[in-house]
């Protein structure tokens, strides 16, 4: 095959997807007889980012693969063909995010531990909801609490391709600094704490918590809310 041709199969197969793909799941679009090398495919996706050097979007590789996206550099006037407004996020939620990032694996006991306030069942069952998080096992203490990890797709949505890519904790000085780290630069205000309903199961776990042993998102005197 030549290797203009591998070029340009490799260009439109990650134009196509919508997601990102592998080096192999690139080959995996060949025939055995015609089935290039791992090395070749990784030269031609060379290529294609090269040749994304002037243009409006870039080859960017993350935790699921290769994937083509837009320059961050053109959000301002890209984010204007939805009149959607982005979904903002508590900081609530985002300090228990960046928690489990950081501390992997960690259980919502640990969490509330450090932060000072209990986590609110809304805010793990949005994080599994979106994908970001999971239970990977659980405590081996009374009780057994599970244990939340970050996924794949946690990777993906921040443009990362490993938990190494993170920000280093010495580098972070204080929530602002690691938010604006991780493009959430716009947070919503705290709501205004609701009761919930008699019984909420967390998606994606195996948490099931009624109402009357939830605490609110009260702050606790004398607790540090730091990572």
């Amino acid at each position: 095959m030549a290797e203009t041709g591998l070029v340009q199969i490799v260009e439109g197969a990650l134009m196509a997807a919508g997601n990102p793909l592998t080096v192999t799941q690139i080959g995996e679009l060949f025939d055995e007889q015609e089935k290039p090398e791992s090395t070749e495919i990784r030269e031609a996706l060379k290529e294609v980012a090269l040749r994304c050097d002037d243009r409006g979007f870039e080859l960017l590789e993350v935790a699921g693969g290769f994937r083509f996206q837009v320059r961050q550099t053109l959000s301002p006037w890209v984010a204007r063909l939805w009149q959607e407004r982005p979904q903002k996020y508590s900081r609530a939620m985002l300090e228990t995010l960046a928690l489990i990032a950081y501390r992997q694996p960690i259980t919502r006991g640990e969490i509330e531990e450090i932060r000072g306030v209990a986590v609110s069942s809304n805010i793990i069952k949005t994080l599994h909801e979106r994908e970001w998080v999971r239970v990977v096992g659980h405590r081996d203490v009374p009780g057994r609490p599970a244990m939340y990890a970050t996924t794949k797709m946690f990777l993906d949505y921040f443009n990362l391709k490993t938990l190494d890519q993170l920000p280093a904790l010495a580098e972070v000085r204080d929530f602002e600094t690691l938010t604006a780290e991780l493009g959430f630069t716009d947070l919503k205000p705290e709501p205004e704490p609701e009761p919930e309903s008699d019984a909420l199961t967390v998606v994606g776990g195996t948490e099931h918590v009624a109402a009357d042993e939830e605490k609110t998102e009260q702050p606790q005197q004398n607790t540090e809310t730091g990572i």
